[in-house]
């Protein structure tokens, strides 16, 4: 901290600096002025905190540099040092901000005093100001969060603009002639090849670094505001209320903005003018359908709009499914080359296609995965999903594959679906080479899935038709532990899983698992754990 003395005297300006012991306040710097200009030019190159000065002096005197400072340097604390009992200068200290009045000769005890209140009162101001100013980033990092809600919520329910109309006035400067919008999407599901490599696993980037984008343009004119969609995976909104007329315009140069900054550019929605509010969601479904009922073969434009009397493309109806067959032949059989025979006979079918749109090509995939599921389940039985691996891709945002020139790639996307069925054929493959297509395995499935049951080795023998001795040998030499050991490790294990559930008892646990007597079950429980059921739940509870 600093502090600066003026004085014309040179005796009392020492007679300060020795009375106070100024590193006890943690003030570093003593700066001396002997007029009010000389004070000035020190308070504009150092910004002291505090000013003690003299009302007396050639020049600017006190009442002058007072007023100076509460105009120019309004948080510099300043107190009074002057030799007048004068009424009129005892006024001008308050009336411009003086922290305190003492009089010559100086007592050292007041002269400490007013030391203390000026940087207590200057420390206090910092902190105040420092928490002011974390409270302010605090807001502006939520509050772009807030307006995503508060518009997805608008776009949903027009009516819910009403409840807050004076916030969006005061926030976006909207003046009353601000009664129409249109509502433009800025969609994700066409990607550019580069965009999407470098933000492949960084999505929340994109987003930010696009609304970043739009706002910037939005901003200079006050012409709307671009929020991210809370009920989408993959769409920006943006909202605009002024020069309507020009708003593809302005979606191009927003676009070029995007090209410069990420090196790719993205495809528009655009809705017709609507009232605002009670337009929003129409002119929301506009800008969707214009972006659903493109041509992904063709890219005349990054901006869509929804053309008045425009009927949808009716092209020909092609449905994976209708493929079905032969593919799942192909998987089950495990060649590469019947693969993409398969696939090659649906992409024979596509490509005579002059028209695809998003619509469709989801339709197509939604089909694919609903297929895919079936097969899964009744080629690989109780695989799991960490087993299934990349074959979950389908939980994953869906993004159009593209080529060079932003149209959708038929080889790229025939190179991803054969990819996912050569990966579904590898562990069918993988499934059968591990099994053998021994009815031992058959064996162990029935097992793992009916392990709650009474399940003797003599059931098995009757019920796949081998002898007792040919299974419980032959399950050993597969599974490396007989037959009752394994049913009753899959039991402790599952009871492990069901005393996480407090609302079960330990009898209920058992039961459940294949026991009917609960002692028995807590003696193999701790057999294969080395803790008791009750001991083991209170250990899950004890965990974070």
């Amino acid at each position: 901290m600093k502090i600066l003395i003026v004085d014309d005297e040179l005796h009392v300006r020492d007679a300060i600096r020795l009375l106070v012991d100024w590193e006890r306040y943690g003030i570093s710097d003593i700066l001396e002025a002997s007029d009010g200009q000389a004070a000035v030019e020190l308070l504009q190159e150092q910004s002291p905190e505090i000013v003690f000065t003299d009302m007396m002096m050639p020049g600017m005197n006190g009442v002058g540099l007072l007023e100076w400072i509460q105009a120019n340097a309004p948080r510099t604390k300043a107190v009074v040092i002057s030799g007048h009992d004068d009424f009129d200068f005892v006024r001008n200290t308050v009336k411009f901000g003086g922290l305190d009045y003492i009089l010559k000769p100086v007592d050292p005890d007041q002269l400490q005093e007013a030391v203390k209140r000026a940087v207590e009162a200057r420390t206090k101001e910092d902190e105040e100001r420092k928490r002011n100013q974390q409270r302010g980033m605090e807001i502006n990092q939520i509050k772009p969060v807030y307006w995503d809600k508060m518009f997805s919520q608008c776009i949903d329910d027009p009516s819910y603009y009403h409840s807050i109309r004076d916030s969006v006035h005061q926030e976006f400067g909207l003046r009353p002639g601000d009664e129409t919008c249109r509502v433009a999407i800025l969609s994700l599901d066409r990607m550019d090849r580069k965009v999407r490599d470098k933000f492949a696993s960084a999505m929340d980037l994109l987003f930010f670094s696009l609304l970043n984008i739009c706002n910037e343009y939005l901003r200079r004119t006050n012409r709307g505001f671009a929020f991210r969609h809370w009920n989408s995976t993959r769409e920006i909104i943006l909202i605009l209320w002024r020069d309507l007329t020009t708003a593809s315009a302005l979606l191009g140069h927003i676009n070029e903005g995007i090209f410069r900054t990420l090196g790719g550019r993205f495809e528009f929605g655009l809705g017709s003018e609507k009232p605002l509010p009670p337009g929003l969601q129409h002119s929301y479904r506009e800008a969707a359908e214009a972006l659903d009922r493109r041509n992904l073969l063709q890219l005349s434009s990054w901006i869509h709009e929804k053309r008045p009397g425009a009927e949808a493309f009716r092209g020909p109806v092609l449905h994976f499914t209708d493929y079905e067959e032969p593919v799942r032949f192909a998987v089950r059989s495990g060649s590469e080359e019947q693969i993409r025979e398969a696939l090659g006979q649906w992409f024979r079918e596509v490509r005579k296609l002059s028209y695809i749109s998003p619509e469709q090509s989801e339709l197509w995939r939604d089909e694919y995965h609903v297929l895919k599921a079936i097969w899964i389940k009744e080629l690989l039985p109780g695989m799991t999903d960490s087993e299934l691996g990349p074959l979950q891709e389908e939980t994953r945002p869906y993004i159009v594959p593209l080529n060079d020139s932003g149209t959708l790639s038929m080889e790229k996307w025939e190179q991803e679906l054969t990819a996912s069925l050569l990966e579904l054929a590898r562990l069918v493959r993988q499934s059968q080479g591990r099994e053998g297509h021994h009815v031992i395995y058959d064996i162990e499935k029935y097992l793992r899935t009916h392990y709650h049951q009474d399940i003797a080795l003599q059931d098995m023998a009757d019920k796949y038709h081998l002898s007792r001795e040919y299974i419980s040998r032959k399950f050993k030499q597969e599974f490396n532990e007989n037959l009752s050991d394994y049913v009753g490790r899959i039991r402790i294990e599952k009871a492990k899983q069901l005393l996480g559930d407090p609302g079960l008892r330990i009898s209920q646990v058992a039961e459940m698992v294949g026991y009917s007597d609960e002692k028995y079950f807590s003696k193999v429980f701790k057999k294969l754990t080395g803790s008791s059921p009750n001991d083991y739940r209170k250990q899950l509870a004890r965990k974070p």
